[in-house]
C-alpha cells in the first residue's frame, strides 16, 4: 500500500433497503478519512495537540457567533417589518380612493428584472403573477437557518389558493456551506383549465382501418416549463443505473432550487423597489466589476 493510501482511505457505502423508487432515498455515500497519528513523531503529535486545542476554541468561538448572528437576525427582522408593511399598503394601493390604486405588476417587473428569476418565468406565468401582491421571508422555529418564502395573491382566475410557500429546513454547516434537510412546498390548486405547470399535447391516432373514430385526436397531459414548478421540491423521476448520475443530478437540482430560494429571501424582497426600477442592476453589475478586478 502506498503513503497516499494509508494515509487516506475512502468507503462508499451503498445502502438501497427497499425496491427501486426508494432507493434514492436510502442511498448514503459515507466518505471516511483516517489517518493513523501513532505514525508521527512524538514532536509532531505534540504540536497536532495544539493544533486540536486551537479548533475547540475556534469551535467555541464559532458557537457563540453563531448565537449572537441569530439574535441579531431576529432583532432586524422586527426593525424590517414596518419598512415592508408601508411597502405593502404602498403598492397594493391599501386605504386609496383612486379608480388605479397602488403601483401595478410590481412584483412581476420586480422578478423580471432579475436574471436569475427571469429564466425560470414563462410568458404564460406573466398572467397568473400580475395577481401577486407580497412576498415574505420568515425564519422557522426560530432558527435562524430555516426560512419560509410566502407568496400571496389578490383573488384571481389561475389559482384558489391565497398563499403559496416554500419552506427549508437546513442543518449545521459542512465545510461547503448550508446542508438542505428537506424542503417542503405548496400544492397548488388551479382553477379549471388553468393549469401552468402542465399542458395538454394532442396527438392524432394512427389510421388502421376507415373508420372515423380512429381520426378522433389523442390528448396527453404533459409537464412544462412554469415558475410555479418552484413550489413542487426537485425530484428524480426515474431511478438511473448508475448511482453517481442520479446523485449528481439530484444535487444539480437542489443548488438550482436553493439558488433561486436564496435569491429572493437576499435580494429580491430586501431590495425589490431597486428591482423594480432596475437600479439594482446597476449595483449588481458594479460588484461583478469589483470581483473581476479583484480576480486580476
Amino acid at each position: 500500500m502506498s503513503n497516499e493510501e494509508n494515509i487516506m482511505s475512502i468507503e462508499a457505502v451503498h445502502n438501497t433497503g427497499g425496491d427501486s423508487s426508494d432507493a434514492l432515498g436510502n442511498f448514503n455515500l459515507t466518505i471516511k478519512r483516517i489517518f493513523d497519528t501513532k505514525k508521527l513523531s512524538p514532536k509532531v503529535s505534540k504540536r497536532v495537540l495544539f493544533l486540536k486545542d486551537i479548533q475547540v476554541k475556534h469551535d467555541e468561538l464559532e458557537e457563540k457567533f453563531i448565537e449572537e448572528k441569530a439574535a441579531l437576525e431576529a432583532k432586524y427582522d422586527n426593525l424590517y417589518k414596518p419598512l415592508f408593511n408601508k411597502r405593502y399598503e404602498i403598492v397594493n394601493g391599501v386605504a386609496e380612493a383612486e379608480t388605479e390604486k397602488g403601483v401595478p405588476n410590481f412584483w412581476l417587473i420586480a422578478m423580471k428584472t432579475n436574471e436569475m428569476l427571469a429564466n425560470e418565468i414563462t410568458e404564460r406565468d406573466e398572467g397568473a403573477l400580475k395577481y401577486l401582491k407580497d412576498i415574505r421571508c420568515c425564519r422557522v422555529e426560530n432558527n435562524s437557518r430555516n426560512f419560509k418564502l410566502e407568496f400571496l395573491f389578490d383573488p384571481n382566475p389561475y389559482l384558489k389558493n391565497s398563499v403559496l410557500s416554500k419552506t427549508y429546513h437546513v442543518t449545521d454547516d459542512d465545510d461547503d456551506g448550508p446542508v438542505l434537510d428537506k424542503v417542503i412546498g405548496t400544492d397548488i390548486e388551479w382553477c379549471p383549465g388553468k393549469c401552468l405547470t402542465h399542458k395538454v399535447v394532442v396527438k392524432k391516432r394512427p389510421k388502421k382501418g376507415t373508420k372515423k373514430v380512429n381520426n378522433i385526436p389523442m390528448t396527453k397531459t404533459e409537464n412544462c416549463e412554469s415558475f410555479f414548478n418552484f413550489f413542487k421540491p426537485p425530484e428524480i423521476d426515474e431511478v438511473d443505473e448508475c448511482y453517481t448520475t442520479m446523485v449528481e443530478e439530484l444535487q444539480n437540482l437542489t443548488d438550482q432550487d436553493y439558488d433561486i430560494a436564496v435569491t429572493i429571501r437576499d435580494k429580491l424582497i430586501p431590495h425589490a423597489v431597486s428591482w423594480f426600477t432596475g437600479e439594482a442592476l446597476v449595483d449588481e453589475d458594479e460588484y461583478n466589476d469589483d470581483d473581476d478586478e479583484n480576480d486580476d
